[in-house]
């Protein structure tokens, strides 16, 4: 069996502590305290997002769309070359981490697999 990486309860001592969003619980006790940052492996660090070719990105760069891309309700997609400006990272869905405005077509979510760091 593993040892629990988090730190017993201060009320009771006790080892069974487990983590519920951003506190700690204590089952024993019901104890409820707020979860220091390095105190646990799963604590979310900083996401790094790359391009197609390994640049780490961020947000205000401007990227180059390295494929075609078809867009619904479009006649014409996103050719390849297409500079994109000022780009913004998120969690979107589908693994759509930039949110962007592309000339012609409007805001849009992009993946970093098809973008390449100017």
């Amino acid at each position: 069996m593993t040892e629990n990486p988090l730190p017993p309860c201060p009320e009771c001592a006790g080892a069974y502590a487990y983590e519920m969003g951003a506190l700690l619980v204590c089952p024993e006790c019901g104890h409820e305290w707020p979860l220091a940052p390095g105190e646990s492996g799963s604590v979310s660090e900083e996401r790094v997002i790359k391009d197609a070719v390994g640049n780490v990105l961020a947000d205000g760069d401007t990227v180059t769309v390295v494929k075609g891309l078809k867009v619904k309700g479009s006649q014409s997609g996103i050719k390849a070359g297409t500079k994109v400006r000022n780009i913004r990272l998120v969690e979107g869905v589908d693994g759509h981490d930039i949110d962007c405005k592309i000339e012609g077509f409007g805001p849009m979510q992009l993946k970093s697999s098809v973008v390449r760091k100017v």
